[in-house]
């Protein structure tokens, strides 16, 4: 018998892996060609040649016995030391390896920090719709996820809605911005607003009160739109960073946690996270891609090439009758469905192979999200398929 805990996890295994598995069933079916996935977020675009490189320097110039080592369980000081640096060119912030934790993955990053913060039945606040992996992630460790929605058309948090939520409970907001599903980048205004909220609420009941800042998609942006970095607004704030997708290295787990000295209890929360990190199996950070996106740490992805796919998808599906949010970041369109049940929308769809992930995954029933980072020539490919679709249900 499994335990308890693992057999609800079983029940909400997460739509989105299910809808790209399905995605995998009818490619072997009809041909990868006639089957168009926008289930998951996996880059299609390649990482920067430096990367390559970079790998390939460090295991011809550096010690493989080092290379291939244990060190620290926070990883290795001249890594952190450079992303920090790397951190305050850019937003004039002051940070130094004492504030970094490297981690597998932005995931592993947020697991760290709950591990680190949650006692039993304290409660995080999140903003829907939001990540799917949010609840898991906090009830595993015995906390409760609270949801304040951020309803259309535009699906920005609202700083009242924020405030009634709060309870003496309440030892965590998570942010994710740009946001996963939306393309939604929450701007300056909307997060001074938050952090007014935040501090009254911390003076009003003598708590802590984190803000945590998961930051998968910061590099993914378009136009002129900018990411406020939330330590500048708000002191209680722990980031959490993938290069998963600013490098298109989602397969390799690397990011890290920013752990501002200035936070309430810097140092134990530092040091039970380094710990945190051992205990939860990871001990550390991969060791070759640590020391391979220090030497990449001014590389980016091709965003061109996600805006791309976004102008070219958003016109469609908007001359077609459909109503979308047009994405400021992130490489998802949020599409909103016809019909009042957005599984059966889903489900007709699929029926000209079209794999979408329903909004009720995300907490926000009658929409879906569609993953734009798939080869132009899917996208183009999938026209007469979204073309079909919408004569079908929108004709009604």
């Amino acid at each position: 018998m499994i335990s308890q805990k693992m057999e609800g996890f079983l029940q909400n295994n997460s739509a989105i892996r299910a809808m790209f598995e399905e995605g995998k069933r009818l490619a072997s079916i009809y041909g990868a060609q006639n089957v168009y996935d926008f289930s998951l977020g996996n880059p299609n675009v390649p990482a920067p040649k430096a990367v390559n490189d970079a790998i390939k320097n460090i295991l011809d110039e550096e010690d493989p016995v080092f290379v291939h080592g244990y060190m620290s369980n926070v990883g290795y000081e001249d890594v952190r030391q450079t992303i920090a640096e790397s951190i305050n060119e850019r937003f004039g912030t002051k940070f130094g390896s004492e504030n970094l934790i490297m981690t597998v993955g932005a995931a592993s990053g947020l697991n760290v920090i709950f591990k680190t913060l949650l006692n039993e039945g304290d409660e995080v606040i999140a903003f829907s719709p939001y990540f799917v992996e949010y609840n898991a992630y906090v009830t595993n460790y015995d906390g409760v996820l609270k949801e304040v929605p951020c309803p259309g058309p535009d699906f920005l948090p609202n700083a009242e809605k924020l405030a009634a939520a709060i309870t003496p409970k309440t030892r965590a907001v998570i942010m994710n911005n740009p946001n996963n599903p939306t393309g939604v980048v929450y701007p300056v205004k909307i997060i001074e607003e938050i952090a007014a909220v935040l501090e009254a609420k911390q003076k009003e009941y003598g708590t802590d009160i984190y803000l945590i800042s998961d930051e998968p998609y910061r590099e993914l942006v378009y136009g002129d739109v900018e990411v406020p970095y939330l330590t500048k607004y708000y002191r209680n704030t722990i980031v959490g960073y993938s290069f998963s997708k600013s490098l298109s290295l989602p397969g390799e787990r690397i990011g890290y946690l920013v752990i501002p000295s200035e936070i309430s209890d810097y140092q134990n929360v530092y040091d039970a996270a380094a710990i945190a990190t051992r205990i939860l199996g990871y001990v550390n950070a991969p060791s070759l891609m640590q020391r391979v996106v220090a030497r990449a740490i001014h590389e980016k992805t091709d965003v061109a090439y996600y805006d791309k796919n976004r102008k070219f998808l958003y016109e469609l599906l908007t001359s077609l009758g459909f109503e979308c949010v047009k994405p400021e970041g992130a490489f998802y369109l949020w599409l909103k469905t016809p019909m009042e049940d957005e599984k059966e929308f889903c489900a007709i769809a699929k029926e000209y192979h079209l794999i979408l992930v329903p909004g009720s995954s995300f907490k926000c029933s009658g929409y879906v999200r569609i993953a734009y980072c798939v080869s132009h020539e899917t996208i183009l490919r999938s026209e007469d398929a979204w073309k079909k679709l919408a004569q079908r249900v929108l004709t009604r």
